[in-house]
């Protein structure tokens, strides 16, 4: 799937005269007619295997032996969109205890025992999951298994750790949030694009009041529900095979005990009579910034496809509609786009501009919201599609070309969709989208009943309020 993918994407090369690059332009009648294929439903293929172990511990492996690495994904049924009121910010925390040492591993060792074996590793949340990652050897393939369900067994939930990683995150907000440009901005976006309310009604990060309101027996109760094998997906991709991997992982796994199930979430799509502006100042910004929001249905369906291609349309890379009138034409944005959020749902298309010279918020918003209804007068064509189609593909085969990139994917697909080798029809849903299907998503959701506008305006720090960081809610 690997350089074949990608040629297909683009043709096979052509053998052009060297009178191509001569200082006249070629006639024409001597260019070479260059027509794309369309690309075949079966261009990002790859095999997926899964198993189930006793404790509901569910196990893809992905084997491909290209290169003698693998990848090793963990992914938790944690989000933010999980926490209870007035407990915000705990998956985010976790993504930090979860290094702090277990019963075999002490503190900070996770880390050394990966980069003292070649290899290397993160972790992170959002809304919708909590994540861990590797990527080894494969002879080393049973030291991150070990790892892995060291502290999914025996996490150490102590005092000292917790109060620790609480001010370890309280840091991180300082300098990742409070102190960065147009980013508390899109904090405050994101959580009033679904009324403050709800699962998504606070951000990842969370409320510092509510962190330090917590108790260590919260945060271990916390730990008990969602860090259980059968909330979790387990993959592994590269140089191994199911045969290598079922005994490796129920030798590692199998003992864990299972837990209780946590709670359902359900979260519905805020319904509204109108549209809500924001507004934020920001003395960190340098120019005015717009952040525009409609709620779409989620993946997997065809709106949630064609709202995709409707954002890559509109919204990506230099040849996109926001791009060639705000920053080419008009040069009132230095950098526009537009992309869905890829949440399990609902979902958000969002569209963003950063302001050129003095240009304001409200004159961003302005053009976006143009060039939306200029897409839904005139439609979109069926190249217009498939250029966007290609782009979304290329972009997809390279990520899923590498063992971690490719264990990222599935594990993903896994938790949100119970389907593995989701992918695999990726490009088969894309090529089922039509100018209608994107019309319709114009039609129903881009509208003003359905809209979030955060304008953010720069301001001079000697204007700006002297606020405690530390101490700041959502």
């Amino acid at each position: 799937m690997r350089t074949p993918a990608l040629a297909a994407l683009f043709g096979a090369a052509l053998l052009v005269p060297n009178a191509a690059f001569a200082d006249e332009p070629m006639p024409p009648e001597q260019r070479p007619d260059f027509v794309l294929a369309p690309l075949a439903d079966d261009l990002i293929d790859f095999t997926v295997e899964t198993f189930t172990l006793d404790n509901g511990l569910r196990v893809a492996v992905v084997p491909d032996d290209a290169s003698p690495t693998v990848a090793i994904a963990v992914y938790y049924d944690v989000g933010s969109r999980n926490e209870e009121e007035g407990r915000s910010g705990f998956a985010h925390l976790f993504e930090h205890m979860m290094f702090q040492g277990s019963a075999n591993v002490g503190k900070g060792e996770h880390f050394q025992y990966i980069a003292r074996n070649g290899g290397s590793m993160n972790g992170t949340t959002s809304e919708d999951r909590t994540n861990y990652f590797e990527i080894l050897p494969s002879d080393r393939l049973e030291l991150g298994l070990w790892l892995e369900s060291d502290r999914m067994r025996s996490l150490e939930v102590t005092e000292e750790n917790f109060e620790n990683q609480r001010e370890v995150v309280k840091e991180e907000r300082r300098l990742r949030v409070d102190n960065q440009p147009w980013v508390p901005g899109w904090l405050d976006f994101y959580v009033q694009a679904y009324d403050g309310e709800g699962p998504y009604g606070h951000s990842v990060i969370g409320s510092m009041a509510d962190l330090d309101a917590a108790e260590v027996e919260d945060v271990q109760a916390f730990f008990d529900l969602y860090y259980a094998p059968n909330n979790a997906i387990l993959v592994l991709a590269g140089d191994v095979t199911r045969a290598q991997a079922e005994p490796l992982v129920e030798r590692w796994f199998g003992d864990i005990p299972r837990g209780n199930a946590p709670p359902p979430v359900v979260i519905e799509r805020p319904e509204r009579d109108g549209p809500t502006y924001l507004e934020t100042d920001d003395h960190h910004a340098t120019a005015a910034a717009a952040i525009l929001g409609w709620i779409v249905p989620q993946a997997p369906g065809a709106e949630n496809d064609a709202a995709r291609i409707l954002a890559e349309i509109l919204g990506s890379g230099e040849s996109s509609r926001l791009y060639d009138r705000m920053v080419r034409t008009d040069a009132t944005a230095l950098d526009v786009s537009a992309s869905i959020d890829g949440r399990r749902g609902p979902d958000l298309f969002m569209a963003y501009a950063i302001a050129a010279g003095d240009t304001p918020a409200t004159e961003l918003r302005d053009a976006v919201l143009d060039e939306v209804e200029r897409l839904r007068t005139e439609g979109v064509t069926e190249d217009d599609i498939d250029a966007a189609r290609r782009r979304i593909v290329r972009q997809q085969v390279e990520r899923v070309e590498g063992n971690l990139g490719r264990a990222i994917r599935v594990a993903r697909d896994f938790l949100y969709y119970d389907e593995p080798d989701r992918v695999n029809g990726l490009v088969a849903r894309l090529n089922a989208v039509t100018p209608n299907d994107v019309q319709a998503v114009l039609d129903a959701y881009l509208v003003d009943d359905n809209l979030t506008v955060m304008h953010i305006e720069p301001i001079a720090d000697e204007d700006a309020e002297d606020t405690d960081a530390s101490e700041g809610g959502e």
